[in-house]
């Protein structure tokens, strides 16, 4: 645990200097598809007010967790900050999810008598559930969000057929 500690620690602080390195670069490029610098200073307000529950959150939303830590870094937020809530989460998922799968194994097993080839009968949809709600968040945003879901439509090319549709 002391290691998948250190390793979610170090990577996520590699992942703030990467951001906080490239950061910069972005603010001088021109606007294109994927890059629009006013996301840049959408991010920078939004660490300002939310960054720290957002670096402790994000270890528990898959694909997220990847890119916080980045984008920490280029919204410039504070080092001191970002560092205490990255050991926070860090603990958090490391070190909580473990124990938790230890604790919850434990009890199928032991008190609930579980035989240990029907375990993951129970467990595979208590994770289902568990990545069910972590995903669902970042769902429900980006469907309440025009300009995200816009965004995102046309990255992947289905704002044209849509507007076209729409049109009809």
């Amino acid at each position: 645990m002391i290691g998948f500690f250190l390793c979610a620690v170090i990577g996520d602080n590699v992942g703030y200097a990467f951001g906080r390195r490239i950061g910069p670069r972005l603010f001088q490029r021109e606007d294109n598809v994927l890059f629009h610098k006013k996301n840049i200073y959408r991010a920078q307000a939004f660490y300002e007010k939310h960054g720290g529950k957002t670096i402790i959150l994000a270890r528990f939303i898959p694909v997220v967790r990847t890119f916080a830590p980045i984008v920490a870094g280029i919204g410039e937020m504070k080092y001191r900050s970002f560092l205490i809530f990255n050991l926070v989460g860090g603990a958090l998922w490391a070190i909580g999810v473990t124990l938790a799968g230890y604790f919850l194994g434990d009890a199928l097993l032991s008190t609930f008598h579980v035989k240990p080839d029907e375990v993951d009968k129970i467990l595979l949809p208590i994770i289902f559930v568990i990545l069910l709600i972590s995903v669902l968040p970042v769902i429900l945003h980006v469907a309440r969000d025009e300009e995200m879901r816009n965004g995102i439509l046309s990255t992947i090319g289905l704002a044209k057929k849509k507007k076209a549709a729409d049109a009809e």
